[in-house]
């Protein structure tokens, strides 16, 4: 079933950090921004710092909602382009099937690269990390099944 597969749970996953991640920054990003803004003129009656701290956390609640919500489609498009390219390469043949995770990394990596229009050393730096995650991806699924296979499971 498609719940099960790591086709969905990748990308899935990957909103779901990114979510957390983005509501995280963009709404200290927010407390920050109106902390500044509003440094000039500080309240000074107890209604005034009530008020003052009501607008500042809704603020911060609407800029955290959304920035999670960019960051979280920006993971899950990224895992989800690392799946894609993944079972792409598994659907090849024999052949590719041991650098799947190796070929997936670099595609992603090129495709942020092309994305965010990266120089080319710094395009260069994420092909190399995409292929070391890559690399350690496929030694993960290496040894897993490799452990599987000494345990005596052949499925």
């Amino acid at each position: 079933p498609i719940l099960e597969s790591r086709y969905f749970i990748l990308p899935a996953s990957a909103a779901l950090v990114g979510v957390f991640i983005g509501a995280v920054r963009g709404s200290r990003l927010a407390s920050l921004r109106f902390l500044a803004e509003n440094a000039h003129r500080p309240p000074k009656t107890i209604r005034g710092w009530y008020l003052y701290n009501k607008t500042k956390n809704y603020k911060r609640m609407a800029a955290g909602l959304l920035s999670g919500g960019k960051e979280g489609v920006k993971l899950g498009v990224t895992a989800l382009v690392w799946v894609g390219i993944e079972d792409g390469l598994g659907r090849c043949g024999a052949g590719f099937d041991d650098l799947k995770e190796v070929g997936a990394g670099v595609g992603t990596a090129g495709a942020f690269s092309i994305v965010y229009r990266l120089r080319w050393r710094t395009a260069s730096r994420a092909l190399m990390l995409g292929s070391i995650i890559g690399g350690g991806m496929g030694f993960l699924r290496w040894a897993r099944e490799y452990l599987k296979r000494a345990r005596g499971d052949f499925i």
